[in-house]
């Protein structure tokens, strides 16, 4: 596998970040795309540096959003949108290393977001 820095995904995870999830730091996630994965259905990945991890070496939590170039980039920017939201669906709001599971981020939930950011995002851009 090879990691490179995405700098366009992680404006996006920036923005969605301000506007549906004030609790994640955004100093303290990194967006990544990947290349050469041999995984079958998987778009994205959230990673985390655990709690024991945090303690040892003396920091906060990381959370690590790693794309998959593969699949991610063969989307249309709203589906890559709600692939971002996704992940940042995974960070809990007390932001401490641990995931939300699969059990709270459904595509229904994903969607809602996805609808509420629309939304927002539209009346932010009417404000100004």
């Amino acid at each position: 596998m090879k990691y490179e820095f995405a700098p366009d995904i992680q404006v996006m995870a920036e923005k969605v970040s301000r506007i549906l999830f004030p609790h994640v730091k955004l100093e303290r996630i990194k967006c990544f795309r990947s290349y050469g994965t041999s995984s079958r259905r998987t778009i994205a990945r959230c990673h985390a540096l655990g709690k024991l991890m945090q303690v040892a070496m003396g920091i906060k939590a990381f959370y690590a959003l790693e794309f998959l170039s593969e699949r991610f980039d063969k989307f249309d920017k709203e589906e890559q949108l709600k692939v971002v939201i996704h992940e940042l669906m995974h960070i809990p709001k007390t932001f401490g290393g641990g995931f939300k599971h699969h059990n709270f981020v459904t595509e229904k939930n994903v969607n809602q977001c996805y609808k509420e950011y629309k939304n927002r995002e539209h009346e932010e851009k009417n404000f100004f």
